[in-house]
C-alpha cells in the first residue's frame, strides 16, 4: 500500500473519531469550552506520553523542527478553542460548516509552505465536496452572530495551517506520536491559568462524557497526525468530510436524528467527489514515468 492511500484510511479514521468527540462533547452539557478543550486534550497528552514511552520516538533533535512544532500547536489550539466556541454560540449546523473550511485553508497553506501545487480537479473535487457539506448541514447563514462566526472560521483557519505544518514535520522526520504530544501538552498548559480562575464543578456524568471525548480526540488525532505525514492536503483533506456522514450515522443512532431530502443529496455530492478523486489519483500513478512526492519519501 503506498503512502497516499495510508494516508486516506487514516484521514477517514479521523473523521470518525472527531464524530465521536462531538458526540461526547454534547453530551458533556453546559461547560466553558476552554475547560473542555482542556480535559480533550489531557487525554491526549497522557495517551500521546504512553505510546512514546513505548515506542521511543522523542524528538528528532533536528534543527528547525522544534519552532515549527510550537506554530503547529499555536494553531492548533487556536482551532481547537474557536471550534468549540462556535459550538457553544451558535446553531451546530453553523460551527460545523465554518470548521469544514479546514481543508481550504489547508489547501491554501500548502501552496505557500510546502509548495505544492493543485491540479484543476482536485480543486473542483473539493469544492464539490464543500457543496455537499451546505446540504447536508444547511447553514442558516443570515442568523449567525457576527462575532461567533469570525470565531469558527478562524477556528477552520487555525485547523488548516495545522494539518500542514504536520505535514511539513512529517517531510522532516518528525514523528507522529510526539507532534500529538507536544501539541496537547501546550494546549494544556495554554488553558491552565484560566482553570485555576474559573474551575465549573462537574458531575460525574460530565467527566466522563470529557474523558470519553479524550479518548476518541487522541484517536482522532493520531489518525490525522498520520494522515497528514504521509500525503499532501491536495490529495487527501476531501476525505476528511467523511465526518458529516459519521455524524449523521450517530445522530441517527444516538438521538433518533433522520437526514431529509438535502441531506442524501449532499451525502451522494460527498461520495461522488471523493470516488473522482480517488479514481483521478489512481489514473495519474499509473501514467508510466510518474512519480509524486509522496511516494518518494
Amino acid at each position: 500500500m503506498n503512502h497516499r492511500y495510508k494516508g486516506i484510511i487514516f484521514i477517514i479514521i479521523s473523521a470518525f473519531c472527531f464524530a465521536l468527540m462531538n458526540v461526547f462533547v454534547r453530551a458533556s452539557g453546559d461547560l466553558p469550552f476552554i475547560q473542555k478543550s482542556f480535559f480533550r486534550n489531557f487525554v491526549a497528552a497522557i495517551f500521546a506520553a504512553a505510546v512514546l514511552m513505548k515506542n521511543r520516538a522523542w524528538f528528532s533533535g533536528k534543527k528547525g523542527n522544534l519552532k515549527i512544532l510550537f506554530w503547529r500547536s499555536v494553531f492548533g489550539a487556536v482551532g481547537i478553542m474557536c471550534n468549540f466556541y462556535a459550538v457553544d454560540h451558535l446553531l451546530l449546523a453553523d460551527a460545523s460548516m465554518l470548521n469544514k473550511m479546514s481543508p481550504f485553508f489547508a489547501i491554501i497553506f500548502s501552496c505557500f509552505i510546502l509548495k505544492e501545487h493543485i491540479r484543476p480537479w482536485q480543486a473542483v473535487a473539493v469544492i464539490a465536496a464543500f457543496i455537499g457539506s451546505l446540504l447536508v448541514i444547511k447553514p442558516t447563514v443570515f442568523g449567525m452572530s457576527i462575532f461567533p462566526s469570525f470565531i469558527g472560521l478562524l477556528g477552520g483557519l487555525g485547523a488548516g495551517a495545522a494539518y500542514t505544518l504536520v505535514r511539513l514535520l512529517g517531510e522532516r522526520g518528525e514523528k507522529g506520536p510526539f507532534i500529538v504530544f507536544f501539541f496537547s501538552a501546550f494546549t494544556c498548559l495554554l488553558a491552565v491559568p484560566y482553570l485555576i480562575l474559573d474551575y465549573h464543578q462537574m458531575t460525574l456524568m460530565q467527566f466522563g462524557s470529557l474523558m470519553m471525548a479524550g479518548l476518541a480526540a487522541a484517536g482522532g488525532q493520531f489518525s490525522i497526525t498520520a494522515a497528514y505525514c504521509y500525503a499532501p492536503a491536495k490529495e487527501i483533506s476531501i476525505y476528511d468530510y467523511s465526518q458529516i456522514i459519521f455524524s449523521a450515522v450517530l445522530g441517527f443512532l444516538l438521538f433518533g436524528q433522520i437526514p431529509d431530502g438535502f441531506s442524501w443529496a449532499g451525502y451522494m455530492v460527498i461520495i461522488g467527489a471523493a470516488v473522482g478523486m480517488f479514481l483521478y489519483n489512481r489514473r495519474e500513478n499509473r501514467r508510466p514515468g510518474t512519480q509524486t512526492r509522496t511516494n518518494a519519501q
